[in-house]
């Protein structure tokens, strides 16, 4: 299967077999990025929470309002 970064647009191939591949194909809002890029992304997140100013705005609990 041929893929496509959404960042660098770099061209591609995964084996049609593997677990990435079917992925994508049966849901298109799933994307691919190349390990260049996903390496790239990864370095520089784990510079900017070793800087103390990253702050992560998911929360595994529920957030209660005080209606």
């Amino acid at each position: 299967m041929r893929v496509k970064c959404v960042i660098c647009d770099e061209i591609g191939k995964l084996p049609d077999e593997a677990p990435l591949s079917k992925k994508l194909r049966n849901r298109p809002i799933h994307t691919y990025m190349c390990p260049t890029c996903s390496e790239r992304i990864k370095t520089k997140t784990l510079a900017r929470v070793a800087t103390g100013n990253f702050v992560f705005r998911r929360s595994s609990q529920p957030i209660e309002d005080d209606f």
